[in-house]
């Protein structure tokens, strides 16, 4: 049965061409049982033209409706009753509703109503008057007719609505990969970003542990010996890093568990990795530290970490540098300044790292200020706003004592560990300087 109906449907002329044969035949026999010949002859024409139309309708139906109203007006003007041929009328009129244009649908359910009244009063009723007579023939031959038509258009409106739905559907769907390449994009310059600090950072230690291992190795293996443990150090969280990040890149089911992003919890971590590349840091923290949402928390941590990083590829050998993390009612101060050259030091111009902190704060809503300090030397200042979903806690002074009678928080108590700077163990070795600003 699914061979047979598949077949039928690519062969839609055929089923038309069979259904008007057998229609002609039905139609033959009742015009053989005429007993008059001109009027036998007359319904056979009749028959004959409107059977045509039946089979020709879905491929001229603009010549299959003309078809069906020709045969339509024969009938009215010679007066003949409803032949069997007439149901080619209710077949044309209902393909027209369906799959043809507007006007002939409209043409079509006004000839409902037109057609039946003139046949009605063409046809000599059997009793006087026999206006009774007239109206139920009007009323029966125009029910099946705009019952024809009222299924056509139906099918119409169907077919419409689902046309509709696969359209919107296509939108949507190309809204969609539209959307995904939007977010693939983003995400890509957000992993670009973070590899850009992370290598940066690294690296950065990586090389100048290396040169100051160099320089004393022959005068002071001790600290060689301890620059290469922090070379190795920073090496293997580098590649942490970087698996961390790259690992957005692979499907779901191959993710594995990654450590969770860095914030301000890990700046204590950070400041002593840096002294211990050769850079005297003084981190300080004024205020009562919140609850940071996770996007200011990387950020603050991604700042502070490519501010120091530019202090020590530019600012000098004895430069020292000072972190200072201010929370206010609702922002983030960050401030971190060093003593070293400032806007004379000479560079290439082609490093990311003040652009790439420029996007964060715009992305968080804050503001940022990089340039030389007045006093000398290069300073960042970045205000980042914040919601606070925790109750104020207490964080130590710069002195190292924190208000009585209020709790500390464990970063805080990590923080004001590492207040103090501690010296390099490592002396670096004096290397080509590059611009600050271009970082």
């Amino acid at each position: 049965m699914q061979t047979l109906y598949e077949w039928l449907r690519r062969h839609p002329f055929a089923v038309d061409a069979s259904g008007a044969f057998v229609l002609l035949m039905l139609g033959s026999i009742a015009v053989l049982g005429e007993n008059a010949r001109e009027e036998a002859m007359a319904n056979g024409f009749i028959t004959f033209i409107l059977c045509a139309s039946m089979a020709v309708r879905r491929k001229h139906l603009t010549v299959a409706a003309f078809g069906a109203i020709a045969g339509g007006l024969m009938q009215i003007a010679a007066g003949m009753l409803p032949l069997v041929a007439d149901a080619a009328i209710i077949v044309v009129l209902h393909y027209a509703a369906k799959s043809g244009p507007r006007w002939m649908s409209r043409l079509g359910l006004v000839l409902s109503f037109v057609g039946p009244a003139l046949l009605a009063l063409r046809i000599e009723p059997e009793e006087p008057g026999g206006y009774r007579e007239r109206f139920f023939f009007f009323a029966f031959v125009s029910f099946m007719l705009v019952i024809a038509w009222v299924l056509g258009d139906s099918m119409r409106t169907r077919r419409a609505y689902y046309a509709e739905l696969e359209d919107r559907a296509a939108r949507l769907e190309r809204e969609r990969d539209a959307h995904a390449e939007v977010a693939a994009a983003a995400e890509r310059a957000r992993i670009a970003r973070e590899l850009h600090d992370v290598v940066a950072h690294n690296v950065s230690v990586m090389v100048v542990q290396a040169d100051g291992a160099a320089y004393a190795i022959d005068s002071a293996p001790d600290r060689a010996r301890d620059a290469l443990g922090t070379i190795s150090t920073t090496g293997r969280e580098a590649l942490a890093e970087m698996r961390r990040l790259l690992g957005v890149l692979r499907s779901d089911a191959d993710r594995g568990p990654y450590a969770p992003q860095p914030g301000v919890e890990q700046l204590g971590d950070l400041v002593d990795r840096v002294r211990d590349a050769g850079l005297p840091v003084d981190l300080r923290i004024v205020g009562v530290p919140v609850e940071l949402p996770k996007g200011v928390a990387l950020a603050s941590y991604r700042i502070v970490q490519e501010a120091l990083t530019n202090t020590r590829k530019h600012a000098g050998p004895t430069a020292n540098a000072s972190v200072l993390l201010g929370y206010g009612e609702d922002v983030l101060e960050m401030t971190i300044t060093d003593d070293g050259r400032g806007a004379d030091a000479p560079g290439d111009g082609m490093g990311h790292g003040l652009v790439g902190m420029r996007e964060r704060v715009a992305m968080l809503g804050g503001r940022i200020e990089t340039g030389p300090a007045p006093e000398g030397g290069w300073r960042v200042r970045a205000v980042l706003p914040y919601v606070a979903d925790a109750g104020p806690t207490t964080v130590p002074s710069a002195s190292g004592r924190a208000p009585a009678g209020r709790p500390t928080r464990d970063h805080a108590a990590a923080f004001a560990a590492r207040t103090t700077p501690a010296v390099p163990p490592v002396p670096p070795a004096p290397t080509a300087p590059t611009a600050q600003g271009a970082a």
